[in-house]
């Protein structure tokens, strides 16, 4: 139930465990039969259609960037707009004929995705990888602990949610030749996304303080990845058409307003920090659990809580060298993995490369990714309330390769 109007009486229900009640308030892109798409907000089992509800041209555009690009204020006070006509029975007969049965639309892509950088900052992923790939040696690079790694990926290959996964065709080394082909050990990557809406002038830095001027909000993200593609073309300058065919987003973005009880104080860290990415009286490491699920399978159970550098310190190093920022720029967090077993985000980890398959609820086994398997990623987080609010879900099925 949200709550109550100044007469004591609420005229709008919540449906119980949607996830999208009054503290949470996402906004994505939809649109119905015979109709453009334009921005709405998730509200239990609804959408608030705000091109009508307001009437403001810029909920029209079939994009999030422009109200976006109005920065802090303007988020605040259109959250601020919503939250009251939602909860007060005055605005009933405004608000009410523009709200939209959620499973009747059609949800799309929820921003223009301006650069797209993708962050490797879970210390669990980057020690199992180090181990995977390097046993003789130590898990972590010496750079690791000191700043976080990023790479720069394909901004023009971000789709949204149920987007087809077409299986990659690459070059990968075979009884050491290379050999072009299907990729044969197709993997995920569990993630969070976080979307800038306010940019920032070339040559200047975006401090840690200065996060929450500049994020708009939060997604979730499936980084898929051919690993195969991915070993043999990565060294030395890193991952490109392993990870470039396509990257997977949740079409609801949470706005960063609504993860304040999420909020936590930073972790510990193994060194001291430069300047620029100390972080002691910056609580912005986020208490978000996600679930990754193939067909229909709970394989895994990430802790993004868990993470070693959080999105405040990826922002300022990714602008430390005065890169500027642009609305609609996404990075993501790179795999989120915790300790245990079935806390690891990919399936490169959760198999241990392969050497040990899961056993999913038919009873088949998987190293990597088959034709017609289907990955969905959710995630929770605590709300204002005290309940707990969506994320919503990413998800893909991937097809057999074209060529």
């Amino acid at each position: 139930m949200v709550g109550p109007g100044p007469d004591g009486v609420s005229w709008f229900e919540v449906p119980p465990d949607t996830g999208f009640g009054l503290d949470n308030l996402p906004y994505g892109i939809f649109s119905t039969p015979g109709t453009s798409p334009r921005t709405g907000v998730a509200v239990g089992d609804s959408v608030l259609d705000l091109d009508a509800a307001t009437g403001n041209a810029i909920h029209a555009t079939g994009s999030l960037n422009g109200f976006m690009a109005q920065g802090p204020a303007g988020w605040a006070d259109l959250r601020a707009q919503v939250t009251e006509w939602l909860s007060d029975e005055r605005h009933r007969a405004r608000v009410e004929p523009h709200l939209v049965d959620r499973a009747a639309v059609t949800l799309h892509l929820p921003f223009e995705v301006a650069d797209y950088v993708d962050f490797y900052s879970s210390k669990h992923h980057a020690e199992n990888v180090g181990r995977i790939f390097r046993p003789d040696a130590e898990a972590l690079t010496p750079n690791w602990r000191h700043l976080p790694i990023g790479y720069s990926g394909r901004a023009g290959t971000v789709r949204v949610s149920g987007t087809p996964v077409v299986r990659p065709c690459g070059q990968r080394r075979n009884n050491g030749a290379p050999t072009f082909g299907p990729s044969s050990r197709l993997d995920i990557e569990a993630e969070v996304g976080f979307v800038v809406g306010t940019p920032s002038d070339l040559g200047t830095t975006v401090p840690i303080g200065a996060f929450a001027e500049h994020v708009f909000g939060v997604c979730l993200v499936n980084d898929w990845s051919a690993r195969d593609l991915q070993a043999w073309e990565y060294v030395p300058l890193g991952p490109f058409l392993g990870k470039s065919f396509l990257t997977s987003i949740s079409p609801w973005v949470v706005p960063l307003a609504a993860l304040e009880a999420a909020r936590m104080a930073p972790p510990p860290r193994d060194v001291a920090l430069l300047p620029h990415l100390r972080d002691h009286d910056q609580p912005w490491r986020l208490d978000l659990t996600l679930e990754v699920r193939l067909n229909g399978t709970l394989i895994s159970s990430p802790p993004f809580a868990g993470q070693y550098w959080t999105a405040a310190q990826q922002l300022a190093h990714l602008t430390s060298n005065g890169a500027a920022l642009r609305t609609g720029d996404l990075f993501a967090s790179g795999t989120v993995s915790g300790p245990q077993r079935d806390q690891r985000g990919s399936l490169l980890e959760l198999s241990w490369n392969g050497q040990e398959p899961l056993t999913l609820a038919d009873g088949s086994t998987r190293g990597f990714l088959e034709d017609g398997d289907v990955v969905t990623i959710t995630a929770t987080a605590p709300g204002t309330g005290g309940g707990r609010i969506s994320l919503g879900e990413v998800t893909g099925q991937v097809l057999p390769a074209r060529s």
